[in-house]
């Protein structure tokens, strides 16, 4: 095809668009609607994966290593003096962080915190017992063991990871949030669910609005088409309008949805982080692109799927009209 002709032919499509403008309109307007749905999505997509993140990083699991300590004051302790080196694992400072190194080794690890046995008491005094110190008081040495705090990169494999942590030699036992951590999960996989059936139905919502469009413009130039048809253009020639129209609605209704969205997503943003008690919510301009590329996808999708798809058919049933005239 000539540079002429597709000029011309990408010429008819914008006409088209304009001498159907009501229709065009319409399409548009459902489409910017259909993807501002979906852009609302993916924004509370987004900003729910960064705080479950930020969640899954705060899942800590409390390791605690078999020391004198872990023996002497035990669920099998004996509280005397018979027990031995012999009776347990970790025996200095030094056997404490090569355990610790033993654990960063393991797969879906992502921070590990040695623990002393002061700073454990410390951590005990300050959390759930922070108003009961006179607790401590009887004390006349310090009964908790070392260990670490341990943090994980996904916690799709919390079990698995756990299982490693705890079959280390060296290692007595582990306390972590499981509950939370499931939790975590089975709301991640929903979300990413739930999200791929909302984008699925309102692209074919999106399909069939502008297919419909592309109808209206391709009988309401019937005629036109049936005389190019009579005179021997070929059906690309036939189709190219239709297709730069279809394309040029979904690119158009892109734009217009990621910029309402900017305008839309700040302004309420600061009334969600105070409404929810969030210390912050992810800005905007760091998901631009991808909302906008998630459009620009979805509208040429849509329209260049539903302009072939109509003009296609029509060619293919109508044909005989074309032999008639």
């Amino acid at each position: 095809m000539k540079l002429t002709s597709v000029k011309y032919l990408t010429a008819n499509g914008f006409k088209n668009i304009w001498l159907n403008k009501l229709m065009s309109i319409a399409s548009i307007g459902v489409l910017v609607a259909c993807m501002s749905v979906i852009g609302l999505a993916v924004a509370v997509s987004l900003n729910v994966d960064s705080a479950l993140s930020e969640l899954e990083q705060q899942n800590v699991v409390n390791v605690y290593f078999n020391d004198r300590n872990s023996v002497l004051y035990g669920d099998s302790g004996t509280l005397n003096s018979t027990i031995t080196e012999d009776d347990y694992v970790v025996h200095s400072y030094e056997d404490a962080l090569l355990l610790c190194e033993e654990i960063r080794k393991i797969d879906n690890v992502r921070t590990v915190e040695y623990v002393s046995s002061d700073d454990a008491l410390e951590s005990v005094k300050s959390g759930s017992l922070k108003d009961k110190s006179e607790l401590f008081t009887f004390l006349d040495d310090n009964p908790m063991s070392c260990g670490a705090r341990v943090t994980m990169v996904s916690l799709d494999a919390f079990d698995e990871t756990l299982e490693k942590i705890s079959a280390l030699e060296g290692v007595d036992s582990t306390n972590s949030m499981k509950d939370i951590a499931e939790r975590i999960t089975i709301i991640k996989k929903a979300i990413t669910i739930v999200g791929f059936w909302i984008v699925a139905i309102l692209l074919i919502i999106s399909l069939v609005i502008v297919s419909n469009t592309i109808r209206v413009t391709m009988y309401n130039r019937k005629l036109e088409i049936s005389i190019m048809k009579a005179v021997g253009a070929t059906d690309s020639f036939v189709r190219l309008p239709f297709m730069i129209e279809g394309l040029t609605i979904g690119l158009l209704s892109a734009a217009f949805t990621v910029t309402i969205l900017y305008f839309v997503y700040n302004a309420v943003k600061e009334n969600v982080m105070s409404a929810l008690s969030l210390t912050s919510m992810i800005d905007f301009g760091d998901f631009f692109w991808i909302l906008f590329g998630i459009f620009a996808v979805i509208g040429c999708f849509a329209g260049l799927f539903a302009s072939a798809f109509m003009i296609n058919k029509y060619l293919r049933k109508e044909g005989s009209e074309f032999r008639a005239l």
